[in-house]
């Protein structure tokens, strides 16, 4: 897909690939993705470009699957020849696509909430982390609610390792795990969990629920009168559950995300403004269309400073320090030792009507983990996940 005619331009176009889901389980979260590409891309474009060159797109359709997501990861840098590629939703499908990118020496973004952990440098991560979002929400659940804490996660690697993220943060802030339970993806029944939470009698329950058929979790539980005080780093960030759902089957969920559309700032609404004048049928803008919507910014940054799109000329320029920019949620940089990114954290409460209202927010909050634990990208390459109990051999 072409946005401009090359012959408006007289450099050679910079070529991206975008991966994302368009269809399938995971499609209503990521929709925003590529419409986010699309918008920054064609505001790129009207501005003269990269250096004077123009940006194509070159899109494909995932389907939620992962298999494609392989597929399409040779084709874009085999075939396309792409300077770089703008890929994936889940967990899974990252780490279905990664080893390809690593082998023909790629440069992806990942511009995706998850689990954390990834040490790669030929990945620029810009969706929050745990020590972003667990950290923050989980003492901050506890304090107001009580310390007895109920996990329910979807069964792949974002809920196995953002479970043992909460698992951890639980203990250090002296609670208890009332229980935890892995839900197979495509799952939509959620009678016997509801009865096990019912039974343990939780203060807090963490919902790491993923894709259309687990979000019937919600509408389940609120026809089973189930009132525990729920807290996310997914759900309304991602999916806009209280949006999709009639009140009040997420009333009392608390989520921290790095934006969603009811952000109230100048910035915000300048942002959404422009976003409904391109796209005025999208049903929402949430925290990925965000983070896919500023990487475009920062890969023209990256390029223009390292006055190449050649891979290692931009690790020289992320090794600096100093890759920033003000988006729409508030500042953030990019951390050179992991390739993630600082965001805005915005603790978002559901009320009983579905309204959203901002109890807290936390300025600037570092990627921190991976580069304490002993990531640095500037170093070395291990191209590794790493979770807190496998964490990066030190030195």
């Amino acid at each position: 897909m072409l946005l401009v005619s090359s012959a408006a331009f007289a450099a050679d176009p910079i070529k991206l690939g975008v991966l994302e889901d368009q269809s399938g389980d995971f499609a209503v979260a990521t929709i925003g993705k590529v419409h986010g590409i699309q918008l920054a891309a064609e505001e790129i474009n009207a501005g003269g470009g990269i250096d004077g060159r123009p940006l194509e797109l070159v899109i494909y359709d995932t389907q939620s699957d992962n298999t494609r997501y392989q597929e399409f990861m040779r084709r874009v840098l085999q075939r396309d020849k792409v300077d770089a590629v703008f890929a994936g939703f889940s967990s899974a499908s990252r780490e279905a696509y990664r080893p390809i990118v690593d082998q023909f020496k790629g440069l992806a973004f990942y511009n995706n909430q998850y689990e954390g952990g990834v040490c790669d440098a030929n990945m620029i991560v810009t969706g929050a982390v745990p020590e972003q979002q667990f950290s923050t929400l989980i003492p901050y659940m506890m304090e107001k609610y009580g310390k007895k804490v109920y996990t329910i996660a979807a069964d792949y690697n974002f809920g196995q390792i953002s479970a043992e993220w909460v698992r951890n943060i639980v203990k250090e802030n002296g609670g208890e795990m009332a229980g935890e339970e892995f839900i197979p993806l495509g799952v939509s029944q959620f009678s016997q969990t509801i009865q096990n939470i019912q039974t343990a009698k939780p203060d807090v329950l963490v919902t790491l629920l993923v894709g259309t058929a687990q979000a019937s979790y919600y509408e389940q539980a609120g026809a089973a009168n189930l009132k525990v005080p729920m807290a996310s780093s997914v759900n309304v960030g991602q999916g806009y559950e209280h949006k999709r759902f009639k009140p009040p089957s997420l009333a009392n969920m608390y989520v921290t995300t790095n934006y969603i559309e009811e952000v109230d700032t100048p910035e915000s609404k300048a942002f959404l403004a422009k976003w409904k004048a391109k796209f005025p049928d999208e049903p929402y803008v949430n925290q990925e269309a965000e983070n896919s919507y500023l990487a475009v910014y920062l890969y023209k940054q990256m390029v223009e400073r390292a006055k190449s799109t050649d891979h290692d000329a931009i690790r020289k320029v992320i090794a600096e320090g100093d890759v920033c920019m003000d988006a729409p949620e508030g500042r953030v940089c990019i951390d050179p030792k992991s390739q993630h990114m600082s965001h805005t954290i915005y603790l978002a409460k559901v009320g009983d009507d579905h309204s959203i209202t901002f109890p807290k927010v936390w300025q600037d909050i570092k990627p921190y983990w991976l580069g304490e634990a002993g990531c640095d990208l500037t170093k070395s390459n291990p191209e590794a996940q790493y979770t807190p109990s496998n964490p990066p051999p030190k030195g």
